[in-house]
């Protein structure tokens, strides 16, 4: 499906990202309503336009450039019964990520429509490609917050109220950014577009690496969930203090820290302390406060749940409060849909594809809780590595997912109005 064009396409987009955001580590630092997220979004715009798409922000500032050729605008194509096909992922990082997690997927995107235009298919539904804004929730802390608050999984009030480490709240950052904070919310009218969405993104784990498959269809989302544990303690002397006088607040978390790792050994899981902060964070001072941030995840549900049962049970001890910050169920993709996908792509030998679940959150398990047929595509990562700069896709891979996505859109355009 996909053209010498199209490939060289890509190979174009993802050089001129390469530079956007990235740091003395070789890694990124794209996080949400900053300069580097500007020129993300000038970026995107910039390629809808070279296209001649229609770009479109909604309420929350998510972008989506629209491809419709046939009668009448996208609103009245799914008026007539036509949803919108939507296709691509993200653009922010973690910190110090790596180029893949999310890039990929939009650039693919890109240029699995050029592969469309240059094989002369005429959609007969409009065409989405599609930029989440911040999906790691690297600043403020929510991860896929632009797909939440977009669905309206992640309530305005709460999303304006979030603060990054500097005390900035959203609702300020988002207004800094020209925009009205009161105008964020559930956006019935773009919702209202979508007949289906399709995410292709790189494989965080070493599956493919293993099965020595280029590209594969998602099954599912594992149950995922932040917590947020906050310990008391004295500030006091480092060196006057006798031991048995300190009230320590590292002393709770550093058992938190054991202890999950402990627990999620034992029912099945993973978790990771990945976050904390520690005040007054002196060397020479006892810490009066520390909060560290818990992230656990797992095949099965009720494991994860107990798991963080028995870390609030074990951290009351040390006097903390434990404080829910996001909750995502276990996400199982449109059946129909994937098995769609498989079909297209095992028509082909060179696209046979495996099937996989993940760990990792992605807007595509956003947007099938809210209902949306939803599907995802893995690229092979030979390091098996993510959220680090050594995290990577081959060439070849790249374009292999290409061609896959652009095979699956070629597919699901195919009714004609």
């Amino acid at each position: 499906m996909s053209t010498a064009a199209s490939l060289a396409s890509f190979d174009r987009m993802w050089a001129d990202l390469g530079p956007v955001g990235r740091v003395a580590s070789g890694g990124y630092r794209r996080f949400v309503w900053t300069r580097e997220d500007a020129a993300l979004r000038e970026w995107f715009a910039g390629e809808a336009a070279a296209r001649g798409l229609d770009l479109v922000e909604d309420r929350v500032g998510n972008q989506w450039a629209w491809w419709w050729d046939g009668p009448g605008t996208v609103d009245d194509a799914v008026r007539a019964g036509h949803t919108g096909v939507a296709i691509g992922s993200h653009l922010d990082s973690v910190p110090d990520g790596g180029a893949f997690d999310g890039p990929l997927g939009v650039v693919s995107s890109f240029a699995a429509v050029d592969a469309l235009r240059a094989s002369g298919v005429v959609p007969g539904r409009p065409i989405a490609v599609t930029h989440f804004i911040d999906e790691e929730g690297a600043r403020f802390g929510i991860a896929c917050a632009g797909s939440r608050v977009l669905t309206g999984a992640l309530d305005a009030d709460r999303a304006r109220a979030l603060t990054d480490g500097d005390g900035v709240t959203y609702a300020d950052a988002f207004a800094a950014a020209g925009r009205d904070p009161q105008a964020l919310g559930r956006d019935e009218e773009t919702l209202a577009r979508v007949g289906c969405f399709v995410e292709l993104h790189v494989e965080q784990g070493r599956a493919l690496v293993d099965l020595g498959a280029p590209v594969a269809v998602a099954s599912d989302i594992w149950p995922h969930g932040r917590w947020r544990f906050d310990f008391p303690g004295e500030a006091n002397h480092a060196g006057t203090t006798r031991l048995e006088d300190r009230k320590d607040a590292m002393l709770g978390y550093a058992d938190l820290v054991l202890a999950a790792r402990a627990g999620a050994a034992e029912r099945g899981c993973v978790a990771t302390v990945g976050k904390v902060a520690v005040t007054p964070g002196g060397i020479n001072a006892i810490p009066s406060h520390v909060t560290g941030w818990l992230d656990t995840r797992g095949t099965d549900e009720g494991q994860v749940r107990a798991l963080v049962d028995d870390l609030e049970t074990r951290v009351q001890q040390h006097g903390a409060t434990v404080t829910r910050e996001s909750w995502t169920p276990t996400t199982r993709f449109d059946t129909d849909l994937a098995d769609r996908l498989r079909r297209v792509l095992g028509s082909t030998d060179e696209l046979s594809v495996p099937v996989l679940g993940t760990g990792a959150g992605h807007d595509a398990g956003i947007l099938s809780g809210a209902g949306i047929p939803t599907a995802m595509l893995f690229v092979r990562n030979p390091t098996g590595i993510s959220h680090n700069p050594v995290e990577h896709a081959e060439t070849q891979d790249c374009h292999a997912g290409v061609e896959a996505l652009a095979a699956c859109l070629t597919d699901l355009v195919a009714d004609q109005p």
